[in-house]
């Protein structure tokens, strides 16, 4: 069966090397071919021009890509995934809106299969396969795919229909997002109570309230600028506008949340975009008066 994959960012390339080195036939394609053309070279994989040459190359297609307009550039139009004539299954793993899993799943070729799969995990989780794999599909459909997904993740939950992974995925990064904001402000209550930011971080990690996102970006939060991006700022940004946009059209009210949203907004139009998700505790810290 030969893979075909897209979008080698940060997160992409760590989960096409793990699918490389499980023994899968990898073929790559990424908006910037360079960045396909030396994974290939690392992997003992090869590289295309196109999304159309991908699927014409390719059983089965895995794309990981940042939002619903990257997406829909790479699946539509004469040199998009959809054109291509060989691939019949297309797997999602970027976060996405419901809405547009629901686009691709209605404009997909005949007698191909789109499927929502997006991941929980940061940087270090891709590079070690520790993802866990949200799959928007049945029993059957998981079944052709679980050999990919056990490549790249420790786990898969299977949830039943297309559309349902997107929608899960946005409700753990809300928490996510909510506990990176609410960390933030315990940090600086406790510094401006005079008490050392390593012993504070301490604290909240040896709590009941220390969730697994704290420990793994613990180097982050104590010291941002020595450490490389995993997630940021401008993604948490684009994860709570479609969770929010979601919840509008649900009914369901998200106060919290939207408190969240509106902070992230400050801080992108601050200049924080670019930066990893930790550095909301810096941000936070220069709003104290």
């Amino acid at each position: 069966m030969k893979v075909g994959f897209a979008g080698l960012g940060r997160m992409g390339a760590r989960m096409a090397a793990n699918l490389a080195g499980a023994g899968h036939e990898l073929i790559l394609w990424n908006r910037s071919p360079a960045k396909a053309r030396d994974l290939a070279a690392a992997t003992g994989s090869v590289s295309v021009a196109s999304p159309r040459a991908l699927a014409d190359a390719a059983d089965i297609v895995v794309t990981m890509l940042a939002d619903d307009a990257s997406s829909e550039a790479v699946h539509f139009g004469p040199e998009g995934l959809f054109a291509g004539s060989r691939a019949t299954r297309f797997v999602e793993m970027g976060t996405m809106s419901p809405a547009h899993i629901a686009a691709l799943v209605a404009a997909a070729p005949e007698g191909t299969l789109v499927i929502d799969a997006p991941v929980s995990g940061a940087t270090q989780a891709a590079e070690d396969a520790h993802l866990l794999i949200m799959a928007g599909c049945d029993a059957a459909a998981l079944a052709d795919l679980q050999p990919l997904f056990d490549a790249m993740g420790k786990a898969t939950i299977c949830l039943g229909r297309p559309g349902a992974g997107a929608v899960m995925k946005l409700s753990v990064n809300m928490l996510i997002h909510g506990l990176n904001q609410t960390f933030a402000e315990a940090m600086t209550l406790a510094e401006a109570a005079g008490i050392p930011t390593g012993a504070a971080f301490g604290a909240i990690e040896a709590s009941a309230a220390c969730a697994p996102m704290l420990k793994y970006r613990k180097p982050l939060y104590l010291d941002e600028a020595a450490h490389d991006v995993t997630f940021t700022v401008a993604l948490a940004q684009k994860d709570m506008r479609v969770t929010a946009d979601l919840a509008e059209e649900l009914g369901v009210a998200l106060p919290q949340s939207q408190a969240t949203l509106d902070i992230l907004n400050d801080a992108a139009g601050a200049g924080y975009g670019a930066r990893d998700m930790a550095a909301i505790l810096n941000y936070m810290r220069g709003r104290q008066p």
